[in-house]
């Protein structure tokens, strides 16, 4: 396998290159750092707050926090590990994540858990931004939405076991051992990197820290209408992602009346559900291209959103009248994302671990502020979850169908 390109000539040598399999495996794991860390716990939510005898508010900035902290911290790591490689920020962030981990599950208090939450998120940080980095490295940017979307195969696969796992977990246990699961698979993540992981970014390919560099860097991803195409696309599908992960737990258990584990099962079919859009993903790309690709995917988004805020107020206020178009949701989102977050790296080979740190620190930002928005607007009905997602959709089908439809990305 040739990944070296005329456009690219720095791009890492096949001698040099993992095993195509070993690095789905990576990026898969990386990747699902994010959903295991935010979906595992999601059944524990309403326990862990009864128990702290905390504030719902104070409930979501145990979500919101990390996420925050997750976004801030990508646009450290990006240029760090585009100076010093990705191995070395691997191996930092993956070991900081298994330290959170664990003070987390002891925490004992409220303040404390979102303390070493925040921590959590920020070293989470580099395990998602280089993996997403890593596929720049590697390969082209249709390529890279090709192998991103078997890393978010992946990555789906992880999202579907973990909130069944966190919900069995608190069940039979506590709240404070569905935390203590995000430690092992932390430790695995780390002893993979560890021992299997080559570096991506040669010596001659790393670019310096001095602030000049930096700000050029900065300035060229920001001023590129491509980057700013894609990660809207990415960002407004994630923001309608988070506007579930954040409210589902408090509607489906406290308003609807789902118990933790069904609670658990039914988030392991949305997984199931954008499992299969990243399949869709890969052939819709090779028979249309991206920006057809993404056009479609756009149709769904807005089709599910718009479903599921119109039973809303039609009065349909029962789990299936949320999940049916949730379905559709994650099905686009499974194509959404594997094209928006390669695209928005694509124009950077030189500077892609800026590119995507700057990609995620948006995504991040639209979940805090929709987590900022839920926890003011959780008012014990259906409304936020549906009327947050139908707003997200619009915004995804006009990226789709305007900004990403006026990029030279396509083949």
């Amino acid at each position: 396998m040739s990944v070296r390109t005329a456009s690219n000539p720095l791009l890492i040598t096949p001698s040099t290159v993992m095993p195509p399999g070993l690095t789905v495996l990576i990026l898969s794991l990386l990747l699902g750092l994010q959903p295991i860390t935010t979906d595992l716990y999601l059944p524990t939510l309403p326990a862990l707050t009864e128990g702290f005898g905390a504030a719902m508010s104070q409930a979501q900035l145990t979500l919101t926090a990390l996420l925050l902290a997750f976004g801030l911290s990508q646009l450290i790591w990006g240029p760090l590990s585009d100076r010093f490689g990705r191995r070395p920020i691997l191996l930092i962030g993956l070991a900081a994540y298994v330290l959170a981990s664990i003070a987390s599950t002891l925490s004992p208090t409220m303040g404390l858990l979102i303390f070493w939450r925040t921590v959590q998120g920020a070293a989470m940080g580099a395990g998602v931004m280089c993996a997403r980095a890593i596929v720049r490295d590697l390969y082209t940017p249709v390529q890279g939405a090709r192998v991103m979307s078997k890393g978010l195969s992946g990555l789906g696969v992880i999202a579907c076991l973990s909130a069944p796992l966190g919900g069995l977990l608190s069940d039979l246990f506590s709240w404070r051992i569905a935390l203590l699961a995000l430690a092992i698979f932390g430790a695995l993540c780390l002893a993979v990197v560890a021992l299997r992981f080559i570096e991506t970014v040669p010596p001659e390919n790393r670019r310096a820290l001095h602030p000049a560099d930096l700000a050029r860097s900065w300035l060229n991803i920001l001023s590129h209408p491509t980057f700013w195409a894609f990660s809207a696309l990415s960002t407004a599908s994630y923001g309608g992602l988070f506007t579930f992960l954040a409210s589902s737990s408090f509607v489906f258990i406290k308003v609807l009346g789902v118990g933790k584990t069904p609670y658990g099962l039914l988030m392991c079919s949305t997984a199931l559900a954008y499992i299969s859009g990243t399949f869709l993903c890969r052939r819709l790309l090779t028979r249309y291209g991206v920006k057809r690709t993404v056009a479609i995917a756009g149709g769904l988004s807005l089709t599910a959103g718009t479903l599921m805020g119109a039973l809303a107020l039609a009065g349909y206020h029962q789990p299936w009248a949320i999940m049916l178009p949730i379905y559709l949701f994650m099905l686009g989102h499974g194509i959404h994302q594997p094209c928006g977050q390669s695209g928005a790296v694509g124009p950077f080979p030189q500077a892609a671990g800026a590119a995507s740190a700057l990609n995620g620190f948006l995504m991040m930002a639209a979940a805090f502020a929709m987590g900022g928005w839920l926890g003011t607007h959780m008012d014990g009905t259906v409304y936020p979850l549906t009327f947050g997602i139908w707003f997200w959709s619009v915004l995804i089908a006009l990226a789709a169908w305007t900004l990403v439809q006026k990029t030279g990305e396509n083949r």
